[in-house]
């Protein structure tokens, strides 16, 4: 071929002679924390999210960069750490700092990819701001992306279970089909099964267990309540604590011990329902035979607190309980069926699914592909993940989780630092960090590796 024939090949013509590129099938859950059977808790009845991680790379170190919606969702979309976004809340558009980036799913579409979303993949009222081929909120509900203002009413009473509303849930006479999510459920499947012969990266997005906790009745009668153990947290367990640390919302502190049991029971109803939906999607994969074509992440987008350190609920700290969340990774031809113990944060995301599907890596990507994880998960890897919060405008709670340790400054240490063994103290009710004790050994380590380069936060060479 002359070099002017090679040129003029068509761009369609030239991505039709490669071969078939992996599809991306992006499943995110709202306010999902690790009370899951996969991880190890005894009560939690999610069989599908069973059925999925025996074919996964189960992440049992996977840390959000920032325990809240919109500044989650803009890092992993965006593949910037929240420092670098600017988002530190949910009223700030993700564009206002990072101008024309390209976001996940658009980086796709760049590359030939057929692209569509169903329910939250970025934050509800800024969804807009994400170009897909199809962009639906609801199902069969197309994003109006020219006049967002409908549809940010439409997301305005969702949100509210963001700012601290009173804990809530109802038990609903529906079939599954009738509630948000399985409705959701059903056009991803449809979507996917409409598109399975071209490459495609489809998000799903459920809103459950996200406030408040509605599902259909039979998933609240899959637990007793007498069955939900409250945490044992020592009384004095919030007297080491920076108050700035905790968070709390009217009403809260006055539940009785049969309400906090009565709350814990819905928010495991609501995940239930939601693994249920999550089966449908699972199904059609099944249906397609796509599993050998098709990389499947599944997330939560951060942590939620189901009454520990007494009285906190929600998310919007940094505790283990709402800075960890789960994640499992199918890839194909990549090992399944086994967890790892390494470290990978969601700002990671971006660049692992660009190198599943043999996309070149994108500009200004400040995470780090963890897609040779998925070949060795026991291969040596990088030493820390970072969680960072937001208290008002100008008060950041920073911190640095490694194998044993959390370190924590509260601005910038004036207002506190928390500093707890993971080794003896899982639970971090012991704060060695707090005013009148001696400087624990690790304490100028960890302090040190809080300040350090992120972008030294890497694998071995």
């Amino acid at each position: 071929m002359t070099r002017r024939g090679l040129f003029q090949i068509p761009f369609a013509a030239h991505l039709a002679a490669q071969p078939r590129r992996l599809n991306v099938l992006m499943i995110a859950v709202d306010d999902l924390n690790n009370r899951l059977s996969i991880y190890g808790d005894p009560l939690v009845k999610t069989p599908n999210i069973e059925r999925l991680a025996k074919r996964a790379v189960r992440f049992d170190r996977a840390y959000c960069n920032f325990p809240l919606c919109n500044p989650s969702r803009t890092s992993l979309l965006s593949g910037r750490r929240p420092e670098t976004t600017q988002v530190f809340n949910n009223n700030v558009e993700p564009r206002t700092y990072l101008k024309d980036t390209v976001f996940l799913p658009e980086y796709f579409k760049s590359h030939g990819y057929f692209t569509a979303r169903v329910g939250k993949i970025a934050h509800g009222r800024f969804e807009y701001q994400v170009k897909w081929d199809i962009s639906e909120s609801r199902a069969g509900v197309a994003y109006s992306q020219g006049d967002p203002s409908s549809d940010r009413k439409k997301n305005k009473k969702e949100e509210q279970g963001e700012g601290g509303v009173k804990l809530s849930w109802t038990q609903t006479k529906r079939a599954d089909e009738e509630e948000p999510d399985g409705a959701t459920a059903r056009r991803i499947a449809a979507l996917i099964s409409a598109n399975k012969n071209k490459p495609f990266f489809i998000g799903c997005g459920f809103h459950k267990p996200h406030l408040p906790w509605v599902a259909p009745k039979k998933y609240f009668d899959l637990y007793k309540e007498s069955d939900i153990a409250l945490p044992k947290t020592p009384a004095n367990d919030r007297d080491d604590i920076p108050p700035i640390a905790l968070t709390s919302t009217k009403g809260d502190a006055e539940m009785t011990d049969p309400e906090r049991r009565q709350a814990i029971l819905a928010y495991h109803a609501a995940t239930s329902f939601m693994d249920a939906q999550l089966g449908v999607v699972l199904d059609t994969l099944d249906k397609e035979k796509l599993w050998d074509s098709t990389v499947v992440l599944f997330f939560g987008d951060h942590g939620w607190h189901l009454y520990d350190h007494l009285q906190l609920w929600r998310k919007m700290s940094v505790f283990e309980q709402s800075a960890r969340a789960p994640m499992l990774v199918h890839a194909p031809g990549r090992k399944q069926g086994v967890s790892t113990a390494r470290f990978v944060e969601w700002v990671d995301i971006y660049p692992t699914l660009a190198e599943l599907a043999g996309l070149p890596p994108a500009r200004g990507v400040e995470g780090v592909s963890f897609a040779p994880l998925l070949d060795n998960p026991q291969r040596p890897w990088k030493p820390a993940a970072y969680t960072i919060v937001a208290r008002g405008r100008n008060q950041f709670g920073r911190s640095v989780r490694t194998d044993r340790y959390r370190y924590t400054e509260w601005d910038d240490g004036k207002a506190g630092a928390e500093f707890y063994d993971h080794e003896t103290d899982p639970n971090e009710w012991t704060n060695l960090a707090a005013p009148g004790l001696p400087a624990p050994p690790k304490l100028a380590e960890m302090k040190a590796l809080l300040h350090a380069d992120k972008s030294k936060n890497r694998p071995p060479k």
